[in-house]
């Protein structure tokens, strides 16, 4: 039996989403492009969110997550936005606005990421930023998380800690992501959830875990 419904937005991959299928969530992912890695208890919708509206039998979901495209929005990509010209930028601050609306209205905890862009100037400020290896992958590329609706901001575990998955590393690599090299998927490989931190996000707000919390004889 399903333990809820997450809800994730322009998510092709799944990897923000992949220890939620892994322990009896059904999740609903949304995206333009086809799923990467299907999975049985994964719902994978193509579509554009700024003409989509979840459907009533979604009801209310466990948590939900959009991450819009950053091609736009980084300031990695700032030097190219003149030859892009405005109505690129606005378009892309139209997509983050579906999915605040989005968000907003499921009436779950929610969190919608971006890297260091311009979101700031025309929204609000992040109310959270971390690097992967934060989480334990070891790299770095300061991201930043709007949040609501009761969202838990998993810790950031800075000695080893036996009860932890997710423990803060060394970078070995400062933002390879940013450096990697040209190809057909590059899109998607940058855009991928830290598994780390998929892992800690799912530990700190899984319903049945809170409640496990508050209730050791809870299943």
């Amino acid at each position: 039996m399903s333990r809820g419904v997450v809800l994730s937005l322009c998510d092709r991959t799944g990897a923000m989403v992949q220890p939620w299928l892994e322990n009896g969530y059904r999740v609903i992912t949304v995206d333009l492009q086809p799923a990467a890695n299907p999975h049985p208890n994964r719902e994978h919708i193509v579509a554009d969110v700024t003409e989509w509206k979840p459907p009533l039998r979604i009801g209310r979901p466990a948590i939900a997550f959009a991450s819009p495209p950053c091609t736009h929005l980084a300031v990695s990509g700032s030097r190219w936005m003149k030859d892009k010209g405005m109505t690129v930028g606005w378009r892309a601050l139209a997509v983050v606005d579906a999915f605040r609306v989005i968000c907003v209205e499921s009436g779950a905890p929610w969190a919608l990421e971006n890297p260091v862009g311009i979101i700031p100037s025309h929204w609000r400020d992040a109310d959270y930023s971390f690097d992967p290896c934060d989480y334990g992958d070891p790299w770095t590329k300061k991201t930043l998380l709007w949040v609501g609706a009761g969202f838990v901001m998993p810790q950031i575990v800075r000695t080893t800690d036996l009860f932890s998955a997710q423990t803060r590393v060394e970078p070995t690599a400062k933002n390879y992501i940013y450096h990697m090299s040209p190809s057909e998927d590059r899109g998607d490989r940058r855009s991928v959830t830290p598994a780390g931190f998929a892992r800690a996000v799912y530990e700190a707000n899984a319903p049945h875990l809170l409640a496990k919390q508050k209730d050791p004889m809870e299943v």
